[in-house]
Order: structure tokens, then sequence, then C-alpha cells
């Protein structure tokens, strides 16, 4: 029996690498055939690790490690519950690259995403030869070490990527078989698109992240819940018992602070943003007039938010800092609409209405100059019957403004902060990888 096979791994993992081996204790482990490699999921609410025997066959022991390694990190950075993004090809390529930055290259399995090394191609099929070297050469071109969110960014903004994920999808709606739909096979014997022979390219990766999406937002909260409580247990357990293996020193930082009760910085932004609403009030026939029913209309109101959001682009704000701030602002347009105004030494008044719901912007740098939070107090004034408050993403490299004649927010870089005393109304949220 195969679990038996994987069993002995899992001891080998008690004695090299304990950290993971006690996230691992918490999980349901199931044999299978229907997905081609691995895979972590849940079930019944209950963490679920997936593999293929036939998979498990062509690694070696060091490689198998990595890969209880890699799904383990999958489950800790909360890849599959509240930090799902879509579309969901596209964030299981973000999410393999931020993973596979912090593993040893030696341990990834073949096929795997690597910032900044190309992929191999010797085994690609002809077919896809040109789409996979221009999704190698993007994957070449990315730094290491940066967050899932950011490699997101990075990955919807590649139209080149985007050209060779099409053409490989439609090549795979065109060569299905010799003509009848869902023989499994592709143009010419033993050139199927993937292992399983179901005509569907199989894209860069190699562990499966499917059955997410199907969770309730509840089950998500539910699940983020149980993980914190089991990576709690696991990281004092390493620190008690000199246990933390191979995890290297910044990985065990980011993680005992991911198990401190400190506030997410982003529902902070999403909090002050949805505090900031606007009753627009209309008239309709549809609602009951309490005091006159039926004769006269009665009220229904829209609330909205209006803010204004400023962005730092000044000198002293780096391009992949600017593309941070983009990555924040992405997830704030799932909740609401916003304005957004570039600045540095002064505000450039050819603002622009991020929409709700709308799709990911360019990060895009449009000044370079010093720092001026008066310009942007000062333009504020200018449009606040416009506007409800305003959060300003910056450094913190400047002189303080003038008290806000509304509501305002400081969103800072990680490890910056604010170059003097702000006003004990302002939020102050710091940022984190």
């Amino acid at each position: 029996m195969v679990q038996s096979n994987l069993s002995k791994y899992l001891v080998k993992l008690i004695h090299e690498e304990p950290f993971f081996s006690h996230i691992l204790m918490g999980f349901t482990k199931i044999e299978t055939e229907q997905i081609s490699t691995a895979g972590v999921t849940s079930i019944d609410d209950n963490l679920t690790l997936y593999w293929n025997p036939k998979f498990l066959e062509t690694l070696s022991t060091k490689q198998i490690i990595g890969l209880l390694k890699h799904e383990c990190y999958h489950i800790i950075f909360n890849h599959c519950t509240t930090r799902r993004q879509e579309p969901h090809r596209l964030w299981n390529m973000a999410t393999d690259l931020a993973i596979n930055s912090i593993i040893p290259e030696a341990e990834l399995p073949e096929g795997g995403l690597i910032p900044g090394k190309a992929l191999d191609l010797s085994k690609v099929p002809e077919d896809y030869r040109e789409e996979y070297t221009a999704v190698s050469n993007f994957i070449k071109s990315l730094p290491k070490n940066e967050a899932s969110e950011w490699y997101m960014h990075k990955l919807k903004n590649s139209q080149e990527l985007k050209d060779a994920m099409k053409s490989m999808e439609k090549k795979a709606g065109e060569c299905q078989g010799d003509g009848s739909p869902g023989d499994g096979k592709s143009k010419g014997e033993g050139k199927d698109s993937d292992e399983n022979g179901s005509g569907k390219p199989q894209f860069p990766g190699f562990d499966d992240h499917e059955g997410w999406g199907d969770l309730s937002d509840e089950q998500k909260q539910q699940l983020e819940g149980k993980i914190k409580k089991v990576l709690k247990d696991a990281v004092r357990k390493a620190d008690r018992q000199n246990g933390w293996g191979s995890v290297s020193g910044s990985t065990r930082e980011l993680l005992r602070k991911m198990c401190e009760n400190t506030v997410d910085w982003k529902k902070v932004l999403q909090n002050f943003v949805g505090r900031r609403l606007r009753s627009n009030k209309s008239r309709t026939h549809r609602r009951i007039n309490r005091k006159y029913p039926y004769i006269h209309p009665g009220t229904r109101h829209n609330y909205t938010s209006h803010i204004a959001i400023y962005i730092d682009q000044s000198g002293s704000v780096s391009d992949s800092e600017i593309e941070m701030f983009f990555g924040a602002l992405t997830e704030l347009s799932r909740q609401t609409t916003f304005t957004v105004y570039h600045f540095d030494y002064d505000v450039d008044p050819k603002g622009y209405v991020w929409k709700k719901g709308s799709k990911t912007q360019k990060a895009t740098r449009t000044m370079c100059g010093g720092t001026s939070f008066h310009a942007v107090e000062e333009h504020f004034k200018k449009v606040k019957d416009s506007f409800d408050g305003y959060v300003v993403l910056t450094d913190g490299g400047a002189g303080k403004p003038q008290k806000c004649v509304k509501r305002r927010c400081w969103v800072l870089l990680p490890k910056t902060s604010l170059a003097f005393k702000h006003d004990p109304v302002d939020i102050v949220i710091e940022m984190r990888k």
C-alpha cells in the first residue's frame, strides 16, 4: 500500500523537519490517481493532502520532503482560503513563485516555478514550445522573495503571458483527437497535452490547487482560524525544542509575526474606507412612505464610499514599492470605488476613478521628485466636498501637514514610519509583505 511509502517520509520529516511534521499531523492523507501530482484541499472542513503514487515514484527523497514543505506553506500562508484570488490558474502560479523562493531549489520537483530561473523545456511537446518559451522568459525575469500578491499583479499585467496561455488553451481545444470530441488524444500518438490525456495543456507547476473555490467565505474564515491555531502550536514547539529544521531565520521571524495577535492592516484599511459612507437618497414608489403610505413615494438610500487615495510617487519610493501600493489597492477595489491621485512635491490634479470590481490597474509612475504632505492636504481642501476622507500611501518621509479637514489614513510601506507625530484622529497602518 502506497500509504506506507508516504509514511516513511513523514517519519523522516519528524527527525529532519519537525516544524513541518507538526503542521502535517492535522492533515487527512489520501492516495489517489485522480490528480496527476499532489495537492492540498479541504473536505468537510478537514485539511486534506492528496498525492499520486506514480508521481511520488518519480521523485527523490529530498524532492518528496520539499513537496511536503511546499504544500504546508500553501496552508500556512492561507493561499487557498482567505487570500485566494481569481483567476485561480494565475493565483496558483503566483503562490508557487512566492513559496519556491524560500525552499532550496534542490528540494523542488521538476516543473516547479522558481523566480529568476527559466523552465526546463526539454519535455515540452513541440506544439507548445513557443508558448512555454514565452512563459519561461517571463518567469526568469522575476525576482525572488516577493509576496504572492506581488507576483499575481505581475502575472495579470503581462500581455505576453496572457497571449501564451490563451494560445495553449486554443491549441488544446483544436487538437481533441481526430475530430471526435472527447477521445482524449491530441494530434499524433504520444502527444497528449497532459498525463491524463484530457487534451488540456499542463500548465507550469507541480501541484494541484483545485477544490478551494467551492468554499463559502464563512468556511474559509473557519479554516483560517484552524490553520492559525495549528501554526501557533507548531511555532511554539519549534522555538521550545529548537525544531525549526531548515526553515531560514527570516521565514521563522515571519511565521512568528503571523502568530501574534496583531490587526490585519488590510482589514483596517477596508474598515476605514467602509466607515466613510455617504447616503444618496432617491424617491421610489417601490418603497412605502411611512408618513404618507401609498400617497407619496418612499425613500431609497444608496450607501457609497467617497474616498480619495494619494499615492506617493517621490524618488524615495521605488518602482517595486509603487507596485506594492497598487497591489493593496487592487484588493481594496473589491470593496468599493475610490479616486486616485499621484503626488510627489505636488499633486497631479488629473485623478482617476478606480471602480469597484474593475480589472487590475497597471502600476504606473508619473512623478519622481521630492515629497510634500502639505501639497496633499492643500489639494484635498479644494476637493473635500466630493469626498469623506483620504488615504495616503507613502514611505512617510516628509514634514507634517496641517490637521486634516476631514478623516485621514496613512498607509506606510513595511518597516517605515512617519517622520512626525501624527494627529490623534489620524489612522496609521503599516503594510506587511
